[in-house]
């Protein structure tokens, strides 16, 4: 089995990691973790709702890169350091989620953790998509 690298350079300059690996034969996609990091290394401020955006964006940028969309989404994890700040919010974040990826809602695991790299960042999500021959 050989695999290529997806780094797109929208992204921050991945250390010790790639964004997304494609595995071939065949045509899945592994999407590593996303935080709230914007290209420059900052953790976006404005709280879950606007962290959610920023860590999905960057998921979906990096399926992008690799030749998937949104639709090609066939599982995605998403670690959180608050729970309950997620359910508060998660009219706004199915919005946010409509808006980028339309009514696509692959399988999904939400699980709750004690803190993420970045001491600010408040989600990380990865994924795994198939992309269709």
């Amino acid at each position: 089995m050989s695999h290529t690298l997806v780094n797109p350079p929208t992204l921050a300059k991945p250390l010790g990691f790639a964004h997304a690996v494609v595995a071939a034969p065949g045509s899945s996609v592994h999407l590593a973790g996303q935080t709230a990091m914007t290209a420059d290394g900052a953790i976006v401020p404005g709280g879950i709702v606007a962290q959610f955006r920023q860590a999905f964006s960057n998921l979906l940028e990096a399926l992008a890169a690799a030749g998937g969309k949104p639709e090609d989404l066939v599982s995605v994890t998403i670690y959180l350091t608050d729970v309950a700040d997620y359910q508060a919010h998660g009219r706004e974040i199915g919005a946010v989620w409509r808006e980028l990826a339309g009514a696509h809602y692959p399988a999904m695991a939400g699980i709750g953790i004690t803190r993420l790299w970045q001491d600010d960042a408040m989600i990380e999500i990865a994924g795994v998509a198939v992309i269709p021959d």
